[in-house]
C-alpha cells in the first residue's frame, strides 16, 4: 500500500494512492478511519482491511473516481507523529565526515546504533520550508530514509523488530550547520539546529511493496533492508547519490535500542541517518580536502531541493526566508 495525507475541505484526510490517483480509505471501507494517526493507532487489526481495499482498487473493481495526485495538497503522510529520532546508520557518511575533519573513524560507530531525538512538531510535509535569518548560516539538506512504527512494544530484540514497521517514507533532517556546530561545542545537542524543520513524504509505503526489493543485512547485521537508490536534486541538479541497502546499522537494530527500557508506540517516525554523500556538510568537506579553491554549497533562500528514492516517491520542497532581521546568534552573552 501507498499512503497519502492531503487537505481536503481544509482538514488532513488518508488515502490510497493508485495509479496517480488518491482514494480515500474511509470512503473504500467504511470500517477505515479517515487520518493517518488513527489508522497506526489499530494498525494491527485494520492492516488487512486495508490491504483488501487497496487491492479492490488496483483491480479496478471500485468503481470510485478519485482524486488527482498532482491536483492534491500533500502533507506529510504522518503530519502528528507520537515522536522522531533520527539514526546514524551509513558508515560511509560517517567515516567520510571525520575523515574531512582529519579525526579518525570513531570505534563505537560498529559497537552499537545510536539516535537522538528531534522535535516532532516540526515535522512537515512537501511545500514551502520557511527558515529564519540564523539558519542560512550554513542550512543543508540531509538525505534519509524513515520508518513509521505502527505497534506499541518495550524491549524489543532487533530478529522481531521489523515486525513493528507500518511503513517506510523519504526523510529530509533539515540542519542549520553554524547553529548545531555552536551548541555542540557545549556536548548537548543538536537542538536549534534542526527544531526547525523535519520533511518526510510524500508518502508511506508498507513492506510488502518493498519485497522485491529485500537484499540481506551486512555481515554481522540483523534485520530487513533494501535495494532503493536515492537521490538528491538541488534546483534540478543532482547533488547527492546513494542506496538504502548501504545501511549498516538496519532500522530494526536502531529499534531495538530505542526500545531498550522504553515504550515505542503507533505513530513514532525514526529516520535512518544521512546515507554517503547525502548533505552539503559531507561534500564541501570533501571537495575542499582534494582542492583548496573547492566552491562550497549550501541552501538559499528559493532553492528547490528534490529527494527521490526507488519505490518511496519524490519528496519536493522550497526554501522560503523569513521576513525578518531577528537573530538569537546576534544576542549571545559577552563575559
Amino acid at each position: 500500500m501507498k499512503l497519502v495525507t492531503y487537505l481536503k475541505n481544509g482538514k488532513e484526510q488518508l488515502a490510497f494512492l493508485v495509479d496517480g490517483r488518491l482514494y480515500d480509505t474511509n470512503e473504500t471501507n467504511k470500517q477505515l478511519p479517515g487520518t493517518m494517526a488513527a489508522l497506526l493507532n489499530d494498525w494491527e487489526r485494520m492492516r488487512d482491511t486495508a490491504r483488501m481495499a487497496d487491492e479492490a482498487l488496483k483491480a479496478g473493481t471500485t468503481g470510485m473516481e478519485g482524486t488527482d495526485y498532482a491536483k492534491a495538497h500533500i502533507i506529510a503522510p504522518v503530519p502528528h507523529p507520537t515522536s522522531c529520532r533520527d539514526g546514524y546508520a551509513f558508515r560511509q557518511h560517517v567515516a567520510a565526515a571525520r575523515r574531512n575533519r582529519k579525526v579518525d573513524m570513531i570505534p563505537q560507530f560498529d559497537e552499537y546504533p545510536i539516535f537522538y531525538f528531534t522535535n516532532h512538531n516540526a515535522i512537515q510535509g512537501p511545500g514551502d520550508i520557511h527558515c529564519m535569518p540564523d539558519h542560512f548560516h550554513k542550512l543543508d539538506f540531509e538525505l534519509e530514509a524513515a520508518v513509521v512504527l505502527g505497534k506499541k512494544g518495550r524491549n524489543i530484540k532487533a530478529a522481531q523488530a521489523d515486525d513493528y514497521i507500518a511503513g517506510y517514507m523519504i526523510m529530509n533532517d533539515m540542519s542549520a550547520r553554524t547553529l548545531q556546530m555552536e551548541e555542540m561545542m557545549l556536548n548537548l545537542g543538536p537542538a536549534k539546529g534542526k527544531d526547525f524543520s523535519t520533511v518526510i513524504g510524500p508518502m508511506m509505503v508498507t513492506p510488502d511493496e518493498l519485497e522485491h526489493l529485500r537484499i540481506p543485512a551486512k555481515a554481522n547485521h540483523t534485520g530487513n533492508n533494501y535495494n532503493l537508490k536515492m537521490v538528491c536534486r538541488v534546483n534540478g541538479v543532482q547533488v547527492s547519490e546513494g542506496n538504502m541497502g548501504d545501511m549498516d546499522w538496519t532500522f530494526a537494530e536502531i529499534i531495538e535500542r530505542c526500545a531498550y527500557g522504553a515504550d515505542i508506540l503507533p505513530g513514532d517516525v525514526i529516520g535512518s541517518g544521512t546515507v554517503g554523500t547525502g548533505c552539503f556538510l559531507e561534500l564541501n568537506g570533501t571537495g575542499l580536502l582534494n582542492d583548496p579553491d573547492y566552491q562550497v554549497q549550501w541552501l538559499q533562500p528559493g532553492d528547490v531541493v528534490e529527494m527521490e528514492i526507488d519505490q518511496l516517491g519524490l519528496l519536493s520542497n522550497t526554501i522560503i526566508a523569513e521576513k525578518t532581521d531577528w537573530s538569537i546568534l546576534g544576542v549571545k552573552k559577552k563575559a
